[in-house]
């Protein structure tokens, strides 16, 4: 694959291990950095040492599910360009409604369509 225009720094927050290191596994064959996290605590984390570009965000996590995870990213000092995208295999309207409320820039189903991915992972990114 050829290597991106822009490299990004990417986390991927699965509690399905199969989900998340096909996801990462994409992401890395696109040329970018990746970091996966379980959960939403540890997704937290992450995004704050890290200071990724993209969250690709499943909603049915254990414990606070994504669109807890998102408006909490939301709230985090620095990290007001971060753009969420949510990666799920719900795809009711009434979850997409809430992803917006919750910040969710873009909402994908699984199964991802890898290049539509891809677009999306070079689009700009506004500074903080």
């Amino acid at each position: 694959m050829p290597v991106p225009a822009t490299k990004r720094r990417i986390l991927v927050v699965d509690d399905n291990l199969d989900a998340a290191v096909s996801l990462s596994r994409l992401i890395a064959l696109l040329g970018h950095d990746v970091e996966v996290a379980r959960d939403g605590n540890s997704a937290l984390f992450i995004a704050r040492s890290v200071r990724p570009d993209f969250v690709l965000l499943d909603i049915g996590l254990p414990g606070s599910d994504g669109f807890q995870v998102a408006e909490a990213l939301r709230r985090e000092p620095g990290l007001a360009s971060l753009k969420i995208i949510a990666v799920t295999g719900r795809g009711e309207e009434e979850d997409r409604e809430r992803s917006q409320a919750a910040g969710i820039d873009y909402y994908l189903l699984k199964p991802v369509d890898a290049p539509f991915l891809e677009s999306l992972l070079g689009k700009a990114i506004p500074s903080d």
